[in-house]
């Protein structure tokens, strides 16, 4: 088998848990890259923060952001960006709006949230981001319902943190049965994360690879996250990190070293090191 697509989750997987790149690890996505491979970095992140770590590489990867809803290259010309529509967004908002929680609302250029008495540790910190002429910031409102009937917004993401774990628990199954165009799920931390119906992160890799003309047999996917499950399992290769949550490594093919092990490097120069460049295998006509 060949395999002509590497994807790869950023946070706990490409990245060290200090959140740092490794020199093995960026030289090993380069060494595949060079091999005729497509890279896509693969994240819950903003595309802006996203691109912030693909730059850190000498390659241009494919970015698949905000949990599957925004893939691309640029974010001037994504190949696909899947929002929820701006009436949508208001009633999520103003049922959200009656719990003590702080709700963050995600544009791939901008993200809108609530100002909110929660503890510093779980309040999202105010950052910008620039990338060529684009500035990505993180606006805090003290009322989002009240913003968005001035400026409408449909976003690609909205993340919520509950100070109570009843409240989150509630609103998933309040959201689950309310609203059918969308998913919801449950993260550690009383935190929900809602996106349009039929986004994830395999989503968008399949959605990369149906452009690319790539099988989904032909795609190796790298992750740690119990998130990261889906492309695992429906991938070509599926690999799991060594510091993956066990039901992750129960889905994977390979389970590799972790991320603060080189993890990513080992397994992929075991693994393409066998693999012949692509242009070489057009060349000889040993592609299907």
């Amino acid at each position: 088998m060949v395999y002509r697509l590497l994807a790869v989750n950023i946070d706990g997987t490409l990245l060290q848990s200090n959140g740092r790149l490794n020199k093995s690890t960026k030289e090993a996505i380069e060494y595949v890259h060079d091999k005729g491979v497509h890279v896509a970095l693969v994240t819950s992140r903003n595309y802006h923060s996203a691109k912030k770590v693909a730059k850190a590489l000498k390659i241009n990867p494919m970015i698949v952001a905000q949990h599957g809803a925004f893939v691309g290259a640029s974010i001037e010309k994504p190949i696909m960006v899947k929002r929820m529509s701006e009436e949508l967004t208001v009633e999520l908002v103003q049922m959200l709006e009656k719990t003590n929680s702080q709700i963050m609302l995600h544009h791939e250029k901008y993200s809108l949230g609530n100002r909110v008495n929660l503890p510093e540790n779980l309040l999202g910190k105010t950052v910008m981001y620039t990338n060529d002429q684009n500035i990505y910031a993180q606006n805090y409102v003290d009322d989002i319902s009240e913003e968005l009937m001035d400026h409408p917004m449909s976003p690609t993401k909205v993340d919520i943190i509950f100070t109570e774990q009843k409240d989150q628990v509630e609103m998933h199954k309040l959201i689950k049965d309310m609203f059918p165009e969308v998913e919801v799920t449950t993260n550690p931390g009383h935190r929900l994360t809602i996106v349009p119906r039929g986004v994830s992160k395999w989503s968008g890799v399949l959605y990369l690879a149906d452009h690319l003309g790539v099988k989904r047999t032909e795609i190796v996917s790298i992750g740690d996250g119990l998130d990261d499950i889906e492309m695992i399992a429906g991938s070509g290769l599926g690999v799991a990190m060594g510091n993956a949550d066990p039901e992750v490594k129960k889905a994977a093919k390979w389970v590799t070293r972790s991320n603060d092990d080189d993890g990513i490097a080992y397994m992929l120069k075991e693994f393409f090191r066998k693999q012949h460049p692509i242009g070489f295998l057009q060349k000889m006509n040993m592609l299907k």
